[in-house]
């Protein structure tokens, strides 16, 4: 069973420091929702709010529809899995497991049964009897996944649990994570700064700047519909060009910038002042959305630039280009068999659709 958790203007102050502000949020029942942004934007300080860690500044956290104020951790409908996951070395498996319901006091055949059937959901039947210093990594991530779903949980919280994990087991664990979630199907709590692990496993991702969230939406949604300059440079890569803006209709903006006019689309934003013309902005064009243009007129924008560097990545090809003024450009490109055609040092035209960039005004920026 899962529960809905709401964060109703969520403030919480450290004395005169603001950890986070007007956080207005409402995570469905039974999503799988995250956290993303860099370290001290307020992301974890938000989740000890909703477990009951830390009481809000101001404002209110709903869960099930129930305000949780005055309510501590240990009655709440949340379980919590830490960053060091805190399993306990002197226990075994089964009984690291199955450790709320002794505290429960619930007999050991029943605390076996229940460790075993969340064995077996977690993919380790019959790994009941070793201990914890037995099991790699990953393992005892998923023995840490199982002791905190033992206690049922409405909510399950996850404080950057994959951190500690080598690539490719992160890679791994995060869908396991995602596949656990949909079995029990209960709401997840998911804090990273790893965009790949909020992006691959989440319906929802809120992104955070300095205590703020700065947009919230699906993963495709936040990757190809930036709201702001912060999340289009935090969130994967891209080119940015600043300028002003020149001209702007219904749903694009012409910026002038050191390499030309670019248009771009600009964003159905809820909230934040539309670009006028005058205004200084950013154009942001992904990598993957440059494309040769020598020869062909069917581009809205083309950038003349020089090739400085091409890495072979086996999938890819990375392209590195010099324009005007020594902008720096990357482009990546399919491998699909063939050469590139172009050599270090070509001079080229780079081309793209408007719809695949973004105009935004001008503001603060993900740091490198």
């Amino acid at each position: 069973m899962s529960a809905n958790v709401e964060l109703d203007d969520v403030w919480i102050r450290f004395g005169d420091f603001v950890a986070a502000r007007d956080v207005n949020i409402t995570i469905e029942g039974g999503e799988f929702f995250s956290f993303l942004g860099p370290s001290g934007c307020g992301k974890t300080t938000i989740l000890r709010a909703v477990s009951g860690f830390l009481a809000p500044s101001q404002g209110h956290v709903r869960i099930g529809g129930q305000d949780m104020a005055g309510i501590g951790p240990n009655k709440r409908p949340t379980a919590l899995i830490f960053q060091n996951l805190a399993l306990f070395p002197l226990m075994t498996v089964w009984e690291n497991i199955s450790f709320s319901l002794e505290v429960r006091g619930a007999g050991k055949a029943e605390r076996r049964k229940k460790a075993d059937e969340l064995l077996e959901l977690i993919a380790l039947p019959g790994q009941g009897d070793k201990f914890v210093n037995e099991l790699s990594g990953g393992q005892r991530q998923r023995v840490a996944i199982a002791r905190a779903l033992a206690a049922e949980p409405k909510v399950l919280l996850l404080d950057e649990p994959l951190s500690a994990l080598d690539l490719k087991l992160r890679q791994h664990m995060r869908t396991e994570l995602r596949s656990i979630q949909q079995q029990v199907g209960i709401t997840f709590i998911y804090i990273t700064h790893d965009q790949g692990e909020a992006l691959t496993m989440s319906d929802h991702v809120a992104v955070m700047s300095a205590g703020v969230i700065e947009q919230v939406g699906g993963g495709t949604n936040v990757y190809d519909h930036p709201e702001s300059a912060f999340v289009a440079s935090f969130v994967g890569e891209n080119n940015l060009f600043s300028g002003k803006v020149s001209k702007v209709s219904a749903d694009r903006a012409t910026v002038e910038t050191n390499v030309g006019n670019l248009t771009a689309a600009t964003p159905k934003r809820s909230n934040g002042a539309k670009l006028k013309r005058g205004d200084d902005a950013y154009v942001f064009i992904r990598p993957e959305s440059l494309k040769f243009a020598n020869g062909s007129n069917s581009f809205d924008n083309t950038i003349k630039a020089r090739i400085v560097q091409q890495e072979f990545e086996g999938n890819l090809w990375q392209v590195f280009l010099d324009a005007a003024q020594g902008k720096h450009i990357k482009m990546s490109m399919v491998n699909d068999g063939q050469s590139l055609g172009y050599d270090s040092g070509s001079e080229v035209a780079l081309g793209f659709p408007s719809e695949l960039a973004v105009a935004l005004p001008r503001g603060p920026l993900a740091a490198e």
